[in-house]
This record gives structure tokens, C-alpha cells and sequence, in this order.
């Protein structure tokens, strides 16, 4: 009995496993094609309007579709660098974070709920409809609290 679950346990992770592998893989991939022909930067451009509707700087423009079609640790990893550069303010990065929390790798995760049955179109829309909201609404209060003007006046001193 014990071996008939175990078994039955392995082949169902194998089976997920491989479900992922032919999703994240063919991602990776394009993802490293796109970074090799030097084309993030043109697709990015695309998003201008977004950082402005969000009330962001375009310096976070590649930082949040990196976050938001590759994951949430590459984004990470971009917002990081923008802050040890100089390039991105507090305020564009603790946006860019609340986006991110709330929608990243929406290609990449919106896919693995498919293959397990779930719409994929509500799925993204929701994802990316509640991140706009509530990075749009933090947008709001960090310009009004006294947190943030205290923030952007070190930025100014600093």
C-alpha cells in the first residue's frame, strides 16, 4: 500500500514537473534571445505610457517589465543595480515593488494555472488590473504622508 502511494506520489510530481519544465524552459530561452539581440530596451519603450499613468519615472521602465514578464527575482535584480546607480528615486522603487508584488511573471505563472485547469484570461487581467490599482493608489498616499516627503528630501540632501 505504502509503495502504491509513494509511486503514485512520484509519477504526479514527475508529471507537474515536466507541465513547469515545458513552460519555464521555452521561456528562458526567449528570454535569453531577447536579452542577447539587445531588443529589452526597444520593448520597453512600449511601457512609457505605463510609468506615467502609474506616476513613475522611466527608469523603472525596465525594472518593472523585466519584473513583470520574467519574474519577480530578475526585476529584484534590476531595481537593485537602479539603486546602487543613482538611477531610480525611493519613491519609483517602493512603486515598483508594490507592482511587482502584485503582478510578476504574469506570463510564466498565468501558464502553470492553465495546464492545471485554470482561465488564464482572468487569471492575467485580474493580476495585472490589481496591480495598477494598487500601485496607482500607493502612488496617492506616498505623495501625501509625511514618510515620503521626508524620503525625497534626503533624496534632495543626499
Amino acid at each position: 500500500m505504502l509503495i502504491k502511494i509513494l509511486k503514485e506520489a512520484f509519477l504526479g510530481s514527475m508529471s507537474s514537473i515536466l507541465t513547469v519544465a515545458k513552460i519555464v524552459i521555452p521561456l528562458m530561452i526567449i528570454i535569453e534571445i531577447i536579452k542577447e539581440l539587445n531588443l529589452l530596451d526597444k520593448i520597453c519603450g512600449i511601457f512609457k505610457p505605463l510609468t506615467k499613468m502609474l506616476k513613475l519615472s522611466e527608469t523603472t521602465i525596465l525594472p518593472l517589465f523585466s519584473g513583470l514578464f520574467f519574474g519577480i527575482v530578475y526585476g529584484a535584480g534590476l531595481i537593485i543595480d537602479a539603486a546602487e546607480e543613482g538611477n531610480i528615486s525611493k519613491k519609483d522603487m517602493y512603486l515598483v515593488i508594490v507592482f511587482l508584488g502584485a503582478c510578476h511573471a504574469i506570463v510564466e505563472d498565468t501558464l502553470v494555472f492553465v495546464q492545471i485547469g485554470a482561465n488564464g484570461w482572468v487569471i492575467f487581467f485580474v493580476r495585472l488590473i490589481s496591480a495598477f490599482i494598487l500601485t496607482y493608489i500607493f502612488s496617492i498616499i506616498f505623495d501625501k504622508s509625511n514618510t515620503a516627503k521626508r524620503i525625497i528630501k534626503e533624496e534632495i540632501a543626499g
